[in-house]
């Protein structure tokens, strides 16, 4: 019995810890400074996979340009003139070169230029994203640092700082309050392992599609601005 208690005793000092979604806030010299408590509302919320499964397959979508096209029998140029006569010749009757069945005649349900994207509705895309960052923060994959201002546009400035914080060399999304352009060039060359992004112009595809989140401490009150506005429209 006194085991019972002491673990119904340890699981509810958990679920009241648990209350509180906090994240690591880094320096950029890679220093621990302190723990943020990140807003329950956007960082805690359910998860909801089927729409996250939607909103990325919509957004996926529309990166496709759908300008994949080929050429019918009637767009196909030649074929004015009839092959050869209708009988007598003792091969097949043909009336066209352009014919489909013929070499370099058109193409039959071929693909042609359409559109491929997904509508998805504002509340969508913000619920979505909710979900996606609520995902990530149960991973535990949150980092936050304290400003990303750089002295000198120079890639190797931002490395220093990335290796300096215990990202686990994955694939690392940045969100800044504002892309500065010194900050563009330092980053543009690190394609393959970082991407940044405003804080204003983020959205769950690119949440989901890096394993890591590095949040400037700036951009989490453009991103409380941005999502809670589902709330008070309510």
């Amino acid at each position: 019995m006194e085991g019972r208690s002491k673990t119904k005793r340890k699981s509810r000092a958990r679920k009241e810890t648990d209350g509180v979604i906090k994240a690591p806030l880094y320096s950029k010299a890679g220093t621990e400074k302190k723990e943020l408590a990140l807003n329950k509302e956007i960082f805690g919320g359910p998860v909801n996979q089927r729409l996250l499964n939607l909103v990325e397959r919509g957004y996926s979508a529309a990166l496709r340009s759908g300008t994949a096209s080929t050429k019918t029998r009637g767009e196909v140029r030649g074929g004015g003139r009839k092959p050869w006569k209708q009988k007598g010749t003792g091969r097949a009757r043909h009336g066209s070169r352009r014919s489909p069945i013929w070499r370099g005649g058109g193409t039959v349900f071929g693909p042609r230029p359409r559109d491929y994207s997904v509508p998805l509705s504002e509340g969508m895309k913000k619920k979505a994203l909710i979900s996606a960052l609520s995902l990530r923060a149960r991973e535990k994959n949150i980092l936050c640092l304290e400003d990303t201002q750089l002295a000198k546009p120079k890639t190797k400035e931002f490395v220093k700082i990335l290796t300096a914080l215990p990202l686990a060399r994955k694939r690392t999304l940045c969100v800044v309050e504002e892309l500065h352009p010194v900050l563009k060039r330092a980053t543009r060359n690190l394609s393959g392992i970082l991407k940044v992004e405003p804080a204003r112009e983020l959205n769950a595809y690119q949440v989901l599609r890096w394993p890591k989140l590095l949040i400037e401490e700036k951009a989490l009150p453009v991103i409380e601005a941005r999502l809670l506005e589902i709330k008070e429209e309510k």
